[in-house]
């Protein structure tokens, strides 16, 4: 049986989305503990409550049950965000959450093939019902983009020497399983330790999933989406997923760089704004990060990085 996830940074989360009258917006329902939260902390609270994993909705929608027809289910990717909220009218959100991570039940489900500890399929997909798998991606891909994603997603450092590694591996037929995957990669990086594989595999995943570009249309679309005096917080486990956070929504999102690949097309019309007229205040100047005690008794919560943005009157 899977653990549940603990929501990081949850008090501080609450704090700056401020629950009161009004549409919030969860755009990574996973296990529900902050939509829980933020559905509890105020009865006039309604949630649109999204996620890209079936596996996760289905697990949700009994969590969050008691809260009745206050909660609006929507199962789709960041992408597929202003479908959803249009499909409730014309309301703004007056809070909206992103949670980047993901959660123990899907690294703690073999099946998933996102444990690097335990023997699973070279899967990660976030979404299991459509997509490309990692065993597809590698049988695609060449060693100069596999190297880019390791390097960029992960900041792993002998990226090329690994992304070498890893295909001969997969057309040898040897890379059976994730235990095997990671096995290789502490080998390669001369690091016994289980949680070296940790960083490649978040790399794989970001880039299977294509989190990246996801997330930049979301950004994209937050300046519309948001009522004025709106607070977007996002919580970021990645220092290139924390990065475009900070610049796109002070106003100068990343267009791509040696480290990371480029973002996807932005809509015509729905860019943010230059860096002297962003839409947003920011109101976390510094990062806000877990505190020593929340880190030791979640250590998943170690890297997660907090900003929140509030919408500025149009």
């Amino acid at each position: 049986m899977s653990v549940r996830h603990e929501p990081v940074l949850l008090r501080e989360t609450l704090a700056f989305l401020s629950p009161r009258a009004g549409l919030f917006l969860d755009a990574t329902l996973g296990d529900g503990g902050h939509a829980e939260a933020l559905l509890g902390a105020d009865p006039r609270v309604r949630l649109l409550a999204n996620d890209r994993d079936l596996d996760a909705l289905a697990g949700a929608r009994v969590r969050l049950e008691r809260f009745g027809d206050r909660v609006m289910f929507a199962h789709g990717t960041f992408r597929d965000l202003p479908a959803a909220a249009a499909a409730l009218g014309a309301e703004r959100f007056a809070g909206a959450l992103f949670d980047l991570g993901v959660s123990s039940r899907q690294i703690d489900v073999a099946a998933r093939g996102m444990s690097y500890s335990q023997a699973g399929p070279l899967d990660l997909r976030m979404d299991a019902s459509k997509g490309a798998t990692l065993a597809d991606r590698l049988a695609g891909t060449t060693e100069t983009e596999l190297a880019e994603v390791l390097r960029g997603f992960g900041d792993v450092g002998p990226a090329r020497a690994l992304a070498r590694e890893i295909l001969e591996a997969a057309r040898e037929g040897a890379l059976v399983d994730t235990r095997a995957l990671a096995a290789l990669v502490r080998r390669v990086l001369r690091d016994p330790r289980p949680a070296a594989a940790a960083p490649v595999f978040q790399a794989l995943r970001i880039w299977v999933n294509d989190e990246m570009a996801d997330l930049e249309s979301a950004l994209n679309w937050l300046p519309e989406a948001m009522a004025d005096g709106g607070v977007v917080v996002t919580l970021s486990y990645h220092s290139g997923e924390d990065r475009r956070v900070k610049q796109s929504l002070r106003g100068a999102p990343v267009r791509g760089s040696r480290r990371l690949p480029a973002p996807a097309p932005t809509a015509a019309g729905a860019g943010p704004a230059s860096a002297s007229a962003s839409p947003w205040e920011e109101l976390t100047k510094k990062v806000v990060v877990p505190a020593e005690t929340e880190q030791h008794r979640n250590p998943r919560a170690r890297s997660a990085r907090l900003r929140a943005f509030r919408r500025k009157p149009r």
